[in-house]
């Protein structure tokens, strides 16, 4: 009898315990998953400006390599030369 009488009072602790944690837990567990979405929405943006920059990039590349497959195609016989002259090194000229 004696080990149920002590039951009592500690049940009647422990659940208002238990009902406050509870409650803080779940406003825990809201606030993190707030937090998780604004960082997802974050990354995404972010993702989004990148993918935008890439995009950019590679369209700047494909110019670059239509005028030079429009060069190649244009001036087959004098390219040779143009290269040869390319790797001459330039004369150095005085700074003054």
């Amino acid at each position: 009898m004696s080990s149920i009488a002590l039951l009592i009072p500690i049940l009647g602790v422990s659940i208002p315990i238990v009902a406050i944690v509870g409650g803080i837990g779940s406003k825990i567990f809201t606030r993190w998953a707030d937090l998780k979405e604004k960082q997802l929405g974050i990354t995404a943006t972010i993702a989004g400006e990148q993918a935008a920059q890439y995009a950019a990039k590679i369209e700047r590349l494909e110019a670059h390599v239509a005028v030079l497959n429009r060069i190649v195609t244009d001036k087959g016989t004098g390219l040779s030369e143009e290269i040869e002259a390319l790797r001459t090194p330039a004369p150095k000229l005085p700074l003054n």
